[in-house]
């Protein structure tokens, strides 16, 4: 492949780590393949858009569209998973001129999520710090919140929670926001408090936007992030929309991830709001998220306390309610992501027994009524 210029790839994000985890990843697989260094026009370049057909690279100077060849797309889908926006890939030009992604290096850090059916779907790649933002309006969402950390953390990424929409929040809104999150988030996370239109904000990320730095945005449609990213931009660069008046909800303006140059030298990716969100982690990695839970877990009166309604539950008396259940709540879905598929369709079945069994016990009383 080409020599790798650190200096210009920094621009969209190769930090010092990154490249000598690239470089580790390249030296493995030329040890393993005797015909790996057949790639002599190979770039190592940066992926910035993921479409249907084609993907967006970036070199550090410009952008080039190119496809994926079939068999990386294969390899990726035995493996469950996918590029993601943020992933460095090594592509190189056909006959003809065009650009194919030939192969993906591993990432350094990775978010991924789960749909209904357990299926995974990549979020993005070596990100350094994700902004978990959220509306002081009907957007405001603890339970969601919480999800999103799960994700965040699971990935490796450094949170940061972002409050926005400060200029529409009255002052009590903003104190009651901030006293509700201490209960929470953890004590080294600092809620930041934005109008996401003004210049301010970015003065407030700035420790998060140092060059060769990658953020990624996060949040439901209409929380700010496109408003957001185009502020850190000084420029227009993301639609914009606006949100319904009655829940605070906004259209999906933006349908796709696209990582955009900061003036700074900081890279960002923006997101659309996830329709669904269900973080792809296991039990262990919960629990590191929950850490309150597993700390007051230890002085419960039984050892395998479920800390549902067992006597002596320590977790009960020390969480609040609806933190525990969201617990309860991702624990499930953990599980069932481990399950094998004959095992899902067991659980499945049974809940259709008890389903039935409810309803035939319904209509009995009905009857005796």
């Amino acid at each position: 492949m080409n020599e790798i210029d650190a200096e210009r790839l920094r621009s969209i994000g190769m930090t010092p780590a990154c490249l000598q985890h690239v470089q580790r990843a390249l030296m493995e697989e030329n040890a393993e393949d005797c015909d790996a260094d057949r790639d002599t026009d190979a770039a190592l370049m940066r992926l910035a858009e993921v479409h249907r057909e084609t993907v967006q690279l970036h070199d550090g100077d410009r952008e080039h569209a190119a496809r994926v060849m079939p068999r990386l797309a294969r390899a990726l889908a035995e493996r469950g998973t996918a590029l993601a926006v943020g992933d460095w890939v090594l592509a190189e030009r056909d006959a003809h001129g065009a650009w194919w992604v030939q192969r993906r290096m591993p990432p350094l850090t990775h978010l991924a999520r789960r749909d209904a059916d357990g299926r995974r779907h990549p979020v993005a790649s070596n990100v350094d710090t994700a902004l978990l933002v959220m509306g002081l309006d009907d957007d405001f969402n603890l339970r969601r919140l919480e999800r999103y950390l799960v994700l965040v953390e699971a990935g490796g990424v450094l949170p940061v929670v972002v409050l926005s929409k400060a200029d529409a929040a009255p002052p009590e809104r903003i104190a009651q926001a901030l006293e509700q999150l201490r209960g929470r988030v953890a004590v080294s996370i600092e809620p930041l408090v934005v109008d996401a239109r003004s210049q301010d904000a970015a003065r407030q990320l700035a420790p998060w936007l140092g060059a060769g730095q990658t953020l990624v945005l996060l949040g439901s449609s209409g929380a700010g992030k496109s408003t957001l990213t185009n502020t850190l931009a000084g420029a227009p660069i993301q639609d914009t929309g606006a949100v319904r008046e009655h829940d605070s909800r906004g259209k999906h303006t933006t349908t796709s991830r696209s990582l955009h140059r900061l003036p700074g030298g900081a890279c960002v990716i923006d997101t659309p709001g996830l329709r669904a969100l269900r973080p792809d982690v296991d039990e262990a990695t919960l629990a590191a998220s929950f850490a309150d839970i597993e700390s007051l877990a230890l002085r419960c009166r039984f050892r395998d306390c479920r800390h549902a309604a067992e006597p002596g539950c320590a977790v009960r008396d020390g969480v609040a309610p609806d933190r525990l259940r969201n617990y309860h709540k991702l624990l499930r879905e953990a599980r069932r992501d481990t399950m094998s598929v004959l095992e899902r369709q067991r659980m499945v079945a049974q809940w259709k027994i008890r389903g039935r069994a409810g309803h035939a016990r319904a209509k009995a009383k009905r009857a005796v009524a």
